[in-house]
């Protein structure tokens, strides 16, 4: 239990926090100033009195994770960054919003020192919250099992800073939700319950009894009201203070406090009005605001020197003692578990096993959907890689996502007949909670795991932002998409993509893989598995498919060709085709057999398997030269829209696809009517080669 202090630099560095908040956003003339300037001493009290972190070491292994959810509010985390000494100095709050500046208008990971991820989209960071929650769990079960729980250096705790438009968002609903199922105890969600919106009071859309509704998931949950107003307000910091330590001693499931506010408190006439949210506060209220404070009126970004030396001081002193503590544990730790030690340092050296690709399966010749693929990959890898756990919105069955014999990510008591409980479960259990998935995947994948989640591809339309943050934010998560295609058949049109894989290839930095057949799935994964800097999104098939003889004189290149992204998986008879054809997924094999027809009909033809074309994007000219040569007719084969695909076919080529949504029926009857057939890829060959 931490010693409650507070003294008067406290209370000066905290109006410190204020009145910078409302500097940075008037210089630079747009932001969010007025949540910054109300929360500044929640967010003080957990930077000075409660996280355990280390200015001197932002990436430190044992540090408490703190998670701003509204990130729009980015100035609450940049001024405390600032008067801890995280490496945001004052010219950087000057900078607030401008081009360069290590303070951009929402937290960025990788960007800002101390930023744990990047948040904005409203909710999203409770969802990160609830990761980084299950991670540490997941941390201090796999390295350090024999310790109890609370007691290892694996251990920290998780805060999380939220408002109105966060408890709002169906994500945060959906995270909260499986925090409670998990019994989170190192989590506690702080609720800047302060009212008001873009579009003023919070009433007109939000009704509900919040707490209550925190009550009804399970959680523990505490009330602060902040909304006296006047210098009493630090008796409220101390009674925060209170609840984070009550919070803290709750150790079986998580924590919600309700900190009731008024937005940009203590401004003189603008206080608990909208106009205060998201748009600079003028000149006149700023200069009232400093003279009630105590500021001189007609400075901007006044710090005393007194003050940033007060919390500076505090702030390594603080950090220095409990690492003291910390290291001399972690080096007991290590001395007394060395295969435990080796795993972390492969794993924080972003390593693999030297063997990895010999326990590879290696899939014969004959039919086998790429999901039942996949499946038989990560069971094959379960043994090898610890640190690779993952699961299914639901969907474990149908998205092969289950290592065999391992057991669930689960407390004790949450297990159930078809599903064993255990500390360090390989098996994540989403429920159908595709979004927040997405987030609690993106938060594990900055630790010390990877993590992996999936659904059916159509579904990734409910689950769009993670993919485009890890992207964003050079997170190496795992999206797994199965069920690819018209392929789905009986289910229809609301469960048949048809324009997400094109949609998700627009996602910049974002790997889109599609393979044909089952080694492809198998090259696929050691290739993922070995990206640290970005995600990617496996998408796979429910039917089967063939698998292609790769065996050396079978006429097949072997799939390791595939980290080209596209490669001549069959040539032309001749060497020299006078048609390619270019297709992924399930259609290679329609394409395989157009190239039967055409050779046959003595139309040298080469196949081309592209299952990931941004990998294909990084290939040299020449090489894409000599696979697509300029002479050669070429077509492309792609059961979803065709939109991308000139660009790699050219102006003679075709596009065979499906430029409209699918129908309930069958697989095969659905190819057969939408013309993904190899008659069709010949008609075309045929149309294209009369030109």
């Amino acid at each position: 239990m931490s010693t409650w202090t507070w003294n008067d630099l406290d209370t000066r560095a905290v109006d410190t926090a204020r009145v910078l908040a409302a500097d940075a956003v008037e210089k630079v003339g747009n932001g969010h100033p007025g949540t910054a300037i109300s929360v500044a001493p929640i967010a003080y009290l957990l930077y000075q009195k409660v996280m355990h972190v280390d200015p001197a070491d932002a990436g430190w292994l044992g540090r408490d994770r703190f998670v701003l959810s509204i990130g729009h509010s980015s100035l609450t985390q940049y001024t405390q960054l600032y008067l801890a000494g995280f490496g945001v100095e004052l010219d950087d709050l000057a900078q607030f919003r401008t081009w360069g500046s290590l303070t951009p208008g929402h937290p960025e990971l990788g960007h800002t020192a101390g930023v744990e991820c990047t948040t904005g989209p409203l909710g999203a960071g409770v969802s990160n919250a609830v990761g980084f929650a299950m991670a540490a769990r997941k941390e201090q079960a796999l390295f350090d099992p024999d310790t109890r729980p609370g007691a290892s250096v694996f251990d920290h705790h998780v805060y999380c800073v939220c408002g109105d438009g966060d408890i709002q968002e169906g994500i945060s609903s959906e995270a909260s939700s499986l925090a409670a199922t998990q019994e989170l105890g190192n989590l506690v969600l702080i609720y800047d319950d302060n009212r008001i919106s873009i579009e003023g009071d919070t009433g007109i859309a939000l009704s509900e009894d919040v707490c209550a509704r925190y009550e009804a998931y399970g959680w523990h949950v505490q009330t602060v009201d902040f909304t006296n107003g006047g210098r009493e307000y630090e008796e409220k910091v101390a009674e925060l203070f209170a609840a984070i330590e009550a919070a803290k001693a709750v150790t079986d499931r998580p924590s919600f406090i309700k900190v009731t506010t008024v937005i940009g408190w203590p401004l003189p006439t603008m206080a608990g009005s909208e106009k205060v949210h998201g748009a600079k506060i003028g000149a006149e209220e700023v200069a009232r605001l400093k003279t009630r404070l105590g500021f001189d009126p007609d400075r901007s970004f006044e710090v005393a020197d007194e003050v940033i030396a007060h919390t500076r001081r505090n702030a390594s002193e603080r950090a220095d003692a409990y690492r003291a503590d910390w290291d001399a544990r972690f080096q007991a730790w290590a001395d007394a578990n060395p295969d435990k030690k080796a795993l972390l340092d492969r794993v924080r050296a972003h390593g693999l096993p030297a063997d990895l690709a010999a326990h590879l399966p290696q899939f014969p010749a004959g039919k086998k959907s790429t999901r039942a693929a996949s499946g038989e990959v990560l069971s094959a890898l379960a043994d090898h890689l610890p640190e690779l756990w993952g699961g299914s919105a639901d969907l474990a069955g149908s998205n092969n996502t289950t290592m065999k014999g391992q057991p669930s990510f689960l407390p004790a008591d949450r297990g159930s007949k078809d599903w064993t409980p255990a500390p360090n479960g390989r098996t994540l259990h989403f429920g159908i909670r595709e979004h927040a998935m997405g987030g609690i995947l993106n938060a594990i994948n900055t630790g010390l795991t990877r993590a992996y989640g999936a659904t059916f591809l159509v579904f990734a339309d409910y689950m769009r932002t993670p993919p485009r943050i890890a992207a964003l934010s050079h997170i190496p998560t795992i999206f797994v998409w199965t069920h690819d295609s018209i392929g789905v058949g009986e289910d229809g049109p609301t469960h048949q993509p048809v324009e997400h894989i094109a949609s998700l290839r627009l996602v910049p930095g974002l790997d889109v893989i599609r393979p044909s057949d089952a080694n492809e799935v198998a090259e696929a994964w050691r290739i993922i598995l070995g990206i640290h800097d970005h995600p990617t999104a496996l998408i796979l098939t429910r039917q089967d498919v063939a698998c292609f003889d790769r065996a050396p004189g079978s006429g097949f290149a072997p799939a390791s060709q595939m980290a080209k992204g596209a490669y001549t998986l069959v040539d032309a008879s001749s060497g020299v085709p006078q048609a390619v054809i270019v297709a992924t997924g399930s259609e290679v094999e329609v394409a395989v057999a157009a190239r039967e027809t055409l050779e046959a009909e003595g139309i040298p033809t080469r196949v081309v398997a592209a299952p990931c074309l941004e990998w294909y994007a990084a290939q040299p000219a020449s090489y894409k030269a000599d696979l697509l040569p300029a002479d050669a007719v070429k077509v492309s084969i792609e059961a979803g829209v065709t939109y991308g695909w000139a660009e790699i076919v050219g102006e003679r080529g075709r596009r065979i696809g499906i430029d409209h949504f699918g129908a309930s029926a069958s697989a095969s009857r659905l190819f057969a009517e939408y013309g993904i057939t190899a008659q069709h890829v010949v008609d075309e060959v045929h149309d294209a080669l009369r030109g």
